[in-house]
């Protein structure tokens, strides 16, 4: 299931990127702790690529409070081991976290700086990695609107910010296709892709086949469960019973529980989840 979710703002998003981008001194993307794999986008490296350029960037890993913290540190050291990359975890509710991205701005574009010029930042991220929060954070003001839904960014942004520094907010936007599937779905459990887009029920199936394995123990606190079934619907059909999701005759309804699935998830009911390792993305690429 390759989703394809692409607003015409998202197009006019990637052909502003890519006509400042040869102005620009640092990118800054900003993706999901849950999810760093799946919510970069690779338009933007396509861009740099094309470009011939060697634009340092800086991976800011935002929502660790939301992500296993075991997974995100394997993250963080696959991710420094990229050419001109730069990772920090982060999560907005602490904003002297967020304040360090001035810092690494500061490292990576110092050429600028000894010449009395500003330097350039781009800020980039798919839709809901919390971008938006994250701007105000290092404005110190309300600039950039920020709400649950995806893209609510529209238009490009010139942000003058303190210590020297210009940054340019682009809306956030996906690519055209994603073809890996597991990306999508991934995408898709995150709340980054609006739920238009595909049906709650295949979500949840995916996102309960992934937790059984993996966070077994978190499913059954959530859920009261008394035991973790093999087959991936009779864990849907438990928890349906569980939270009375029921119709007529006592049958679960499935849109009803995968509602409440997806929910308990994005709400961090069932604690700090990661839905991606660097191994399985390695796995996965091959």
């Amino acid at each position: 299931m390759a989703i394809q979710w692409y607003p015409g703002h998202m197009h006019k998003a990637q052909k502003e990127i890519k006509k400042i981008l040869p102005k620009i001194d640092v990118i800054i993307e900003v993706i999901d702790a849950r999810i760093p794999y799946s919510s970069a986008n690779p338009v933007i490296a396509g861009l740099t690529l094309n470009k011939g350029l060697v634009t340092p960037m800086i991976k800011v890993i935002n929502k660790t409070d939301l992500a296993d913290p075991m997974t995100t540190k394997l993250w963080l050291e696959y991710l420094e081991t990229q050419q001109n990359v730069r990772a920090l975890p982060i999560t907005s509710q602490h904003p002297q976290q967020v304040k360090k991205i001035i810092g690494l701005c500061r490292q990576l574009a110092a050429h600028r700086l000894k010449k009395d010029r500003p330097i350039r930042a781009l800020i980039a991220g798919i839709p809901n990695v919390g971008k938006s929060t994250i701007i105000n954070t290092l404005s110190d003001r309300k600039i950039a609107k920020v709400g649950n839904e995806p893209a609510v960014t529209k238009t490009q942004q010139r942000i003058e910010l303190p210590n020297d520094i210009i940054l340019f907010d682009t809306p956030g936007f996906l690519w055209p296709k994603i073809e890996n599937e597991d990306s999508s779905y991934r995408l898709a459990i995150t709340g980054a892709i609006k739920d238009t887009a595909l049906e709650y029920d295949d979500i949840a199936y995916y996102a309960i086949d992934y937790l059984k394995e993996s966070y077994p123990d978190a499913l059954m606190n959530t859920f009261k469960l008394d035991a973790i079934a093999e087959e991936t619907m009779d864990i849907i059909e438990a928890i349906g019973k569980k939270r009375g999701c029921l119709m007529s005759g006592g049958r679960v309804n499935l849109a009803t529980v995968s509602t409440v699935i997806i929910k308990a998830i994005r709400s961090s009911s069932l604690g700090p989840l990661s839905f991606e390792t660097p191994e399985m993305i390695e796995a996965e690429l091959k």
